[in-house]
């Protein structure tokens, strides 16, 4: 391998993570405010998630080039990362219940096919990087993986709220979205505490 390759791999994951990062800050804003106007609680779960998202490539970004020992250590928090909006989720589902409204089933379509799209886009371009980052681009690449079927599921609940008129396919859906970014916060804290014994070639691979 040439002298340049790591330091192409480490400029190519860092164009991707904050490419990524900016376009889950953005639409955080979308979605959180969609998710305020029609009080769904699948949106408000997945609106929590980009902001999550987009911390999580942030935090990546800052990492890149430390030892593994320390790379372990942003893991684990990533890890923590995932449960927010596990966290979020499950508070709005409560609060919902208490006093349940319907959302717009045309907007919940129509902000999950625009989550989907930006979701799948991330996937793609974090697929292509996944492995040059260790726990930290896992977590990134997870996310967004886990985001798409979220998604899907949001596009999926509001086509039946609009057949059943009810409350409970956005709820079922927002607690659908917690346990699965429950899932990923384990699979996170797995690959993290695996990048302390790798410290010599993790380090050689994303040092410039």
């Amino acid at each position: 391998m040439s002298q340049n390759g790591p330091q192409s791999e480490r400029g190519a994951l860092k164009r991707t993570v904050a490419a990524v990062a900016a376009l889950n800050f953005a639409y955080f804003f979308v979605e959180f405010a969609i998710a305020v106007a029609i009080a769904s609680v699948a949106l408000f779960a997945d609106s929590i998630d980009f902001l999550e998202d987009a911390t999580v490539n942030m935090l990546v970004l800052v990492a890149l080039g430390w030892t593994a020992a320390r790379r372990r250590a942003v893991g684990l928090v990533l890890a923590l990362c995932l449960l927010v909006p596990s966290i979020a989720a499950l508070y709005t589902a409560w609060e919902k219940l208490g006093a349940p409204t319907v959302p717009d089933p045309v907007t919940l379509t129509l902000a999950g096919v625009g989550a989907l799209l930006v979701n799948a886009f991330c996937a793609f371009l974090l697929s292509r990087v996944r492995h040059q980052g260790g726990s930290l681009s896992l977590a990134a690449f997870l996310s967004a993986r886990n985001d798409v079927a979220a998604n899907l599921a949001i596009i999926g609940a509001g086509l039946a709220t609009a057949a059943l008129g009810s409350v409970w396919p956005d709820v079922i859906v927002g607690l659908g979205i917690a346990l699965l970014n429950s899932g990923s916060a384990y699979e996170v804290y797995e690959a993290a505490m695996g990048e302390a014994d790798d410290n010599d070639d993790d380090h050689h691979r994303v040092r410039a």
